[in-house]
């Protein structure tokens, strides 16, 4: 009797009206009755359109045809046509209340898609409460829309724009990945529906994203190309290929790089350790292309985000899977990692979401682990799979793929401006180029950035064959810049992000001088207080490179100079000079430089590089040099 009476009250929350004419498979027609057996033979082998207009009949033919609307709705969710799946189960209440059950997990669904989660709440409670049996789907569906039905109550910012006839066409396109200056647009095409290729988008600055054209062969091919990822500088391509000759499972990942011609080799394929006989896909590169992110599915434990270090050899060292806070029981996929190489981006099905697969956001911690993963928030995750979302250098412009009532056919690419609290930092960058100070020839050269104040490397790179380079600088920090090739003293600079303009960029041209008698290295990472001569912290990553440079020239021999400004009593200045340079000298020693492999003298001011005029100038002047003396 208390099942009867829940029952009844469950139906009555719903609105639903009592019919005593109810039309089934039982005993409707039977022209009716062959359309819904088509109908569910169609729904087997996945032709849900047909399956709906097989269903249409079926209710011409009987038009309370109550198991025809239930179809009708349960249909229409798998096709992602929540309005129609609502209109039809509103139907089937009004014709025959107690039959609806069936269809209202399906009805929930609807809801949800729709974005109404409470009411979506409402139907799976119902669902829940009147089945003879536990259902752990519906229980799930009750945790989801519980947690959904809040978080939307207090929807994110979210204005979506699509990217335009430059980019986006009839055809399906997904999966962007961008530069670090903004001005290429790498995304996958499913040309015609069916190959997956590669097409370019460059940045005008008065016109927008151009015209979009393939990137063509050799990476471009018959074979399906897809999921790829541009390195920041544009000069490497990772990606996913399936099935290729040569494969070690069903997906591997391959990459290519970019010629002084501007064109691509042959792509590679990354080889074991990264692929395995399982699918391995959705590759992510950080800004020094040191760090490779990628997904693996294996049969034992689903679909994961796993990272794999470059090694001193120049091999890929053993993936490994990240941490509890990134990777759950549920499917991990798509890793972004943002050019501030702090803030990952992944969609998940495992940690708290909308429904289907949603986008988090997770912060590399002090310790190098990984923060709780942030769920975006509605409407920027919905019921259905939201995955794939990248963030520019800016810290703000995020490009995704969906299929909204503006695309141009199916996916297409569109941009919005990524609320604070979930944003990454703000990512500048250095570019120029190295070279031979004294032959101008362009060199080869590794290049380091430091944290100062934590001593962190942020990005390790090497410059390309004619000694082009780009390194990352997320804002808010300061940075100690190294480069170093072997026979040459290091370069040493500095750069503070913490006040820096938005619109600033870097650009050096940097000039290696080979080990040679009375070459000259200024110390631009060694720091004093004023008028003092104590070593300051975040000097010693320029001492220890100092160590190591006379460690790997045994017998090259050094003066370590100080300089001021004008400011203060000359006398002074040379005491102080003089005082500076000697804390570096007993730094050294005390690493086990022999002392007399060293010589501390004092300048003061009498040596200036720049007019003492300016503030500028003066903080040019007061500086440590390194002279080589003999080799």
């Amino acid at each position: 009797m208390m099942r009867v009476l829940l029952l009844i009250c469950c139906c009555l929350a719903l609105g639903l009206e009592m019919n005593a004419q109810v039309i089934t498979y039982d005993n409707a027609k039977k022209k009716a009755q062959k359309s819904f057996d088509d109908a569910q033979m169609a729904v087997r082998e996945y032709r849900m359109l047909d399956a709906i207009d097989l269903l249409k009949d079926a209710v011409r033919q009987e038009p309370g045809f109550t198991d025809a609307y239930g179809q009708m709705v349960i249909t229409y969710v798998e096709l992602k046509k929540y309005k129609e799946a609502i209109i039809n189960f509103e139907t089937l209440k009004s014709l025959d209340s107690p039959s609806i059950r069936p269809a209202l997990l399906a009805y929930s669904k609807a809801l949800a898609g729709e974005g109404r989660f409470a009411d979506a709440l409402t139907a799976v409670t119902i669902y829940s409460q009147t089945g003879k049996t536990r259902s752990e789907k519906a229980e799930a569906l009750i945790r989801t829309y519980t947690f959904a039905a809040k978080a939307a109550a207090k929807p994110v910012p979210f204005k979506p724009k699509n990217l335009g006839d430059s980019v986006n066409s009839k055809d399906p396109e997904y999966f962007p990945s961008l530069t670090i200056d903004g001005r290429m647009l790498v995304f996958t095409r499913r040309v015609n529906s069916k190959n997956e290729d590669f097409y370019v988008s460059e940045k005008d600055d008065s016109l927008g994203w151009m015209p979009a054209y393939s990137i063509g062969a050799p990476v471009n091919s018959a074979n399906n190309e897809g999921a790829q990822n541009v390195s920041l500088d544009g000069n490497m391509l990772v990606f996913t290929g399936c099935d290729f000759p040569g494969g070690r499972g069903s997906c591997d990942i391959y990459y290519t790089i970019r010629t002084e011609e501007g064109l691509w080799v042959d792509p590679m394929n990354l080889g074991s350790p990264i692929n395995t006989r399982a699918w391995e896909s959705q590759p992510s590169l950080s800004a020094d292309k040191q760090t490779l992110y990628f997904a693996r599915e294996t049969q034992d434990a689903g679909s994961d985000i796993f990272m794999s270090k470059m090694q001193p050899n120049g091999k890929w060292g053993y993936p490994e899977r990240l941490d509890s806070n990134i990777n759950t029981t549920g499917r991990e996929a798509t890793p972004f990692i943002h050019p501030d190489n702090q803030t990952l981006y992944f969609s998940s099905n495992g940690h708290q979401g909308f429904g289907d697969m949603d986008i988090f956001v997770s912060r590399r911690q002090p310790d190098g682990s990984w923060g709780p993963a942030v769920n975006l928030g509605y409407p920027i995750n919905t019921a259905d799979e939201d995955a794939s979302l990248i963030v520019a250098a800016d810290g703000k412009t995020a490009y995704f793929a969906s299929d909204r009532s503006d695309s141009r056919g199916q996916l297409d690419l569109y941009s919005f401006e990524l609320y604070p609290e979930v944003r990454p930092l703000k990512t500048l960058y250095v570019s120029g180029f190295v070279y031979d100070a004294k032959t101008q020839k362009r060199l080869i050269a590794n290049i380091e950035t430091y944290d100062l104040s934590t001593g962190q490397v942020a990005a390790t790179i090497r410059t390309d064959k004619v000694g082009n380079f780009m390194a990352p600088l997320p804002t808010g920090k300061d940075y100690a810049f190294s480069v170093n090739r072997k026979g040459y003293l290091f370069y040493s600079d500095n750069f503070s992000l913490k006040n820096v303009s938005p619109d600033s960029s870097f650009y050096r041209e940097i000039a290696l001088q080979p080990l040679d008698t009375s070459a000259v290295l200024v110390l631009h990472n060694i720091f004093f207080d004023t008028r003092q001569f104590a070593l300051k912290t975040g000097s010693e990553l320029e001492l220890n490179r100092l160590v190591a440079l006379l460690r790997e020239n045994p017998t090259v021999t050094i003066e370590i100079s100080g300089h001021t400004d004008n400011i203060g009593n000359t006398k002074d200045n040379v005491l102080l000079s003089e005082r500076r340079a000697q804390a570096v000298v007993k730094y050294l020693v005390d690493k086990g430089i022999a002392a007399e492999r060293l010589q501390a003298k004092g300048y003061g001011e009498t040596k200036p590089v720049a007019d003492n005029m300016t503030a500028a100038g003066r903080a040019e002047n007061r500086r440590t040099e390194l002279k080589i003396l003999t080799l």
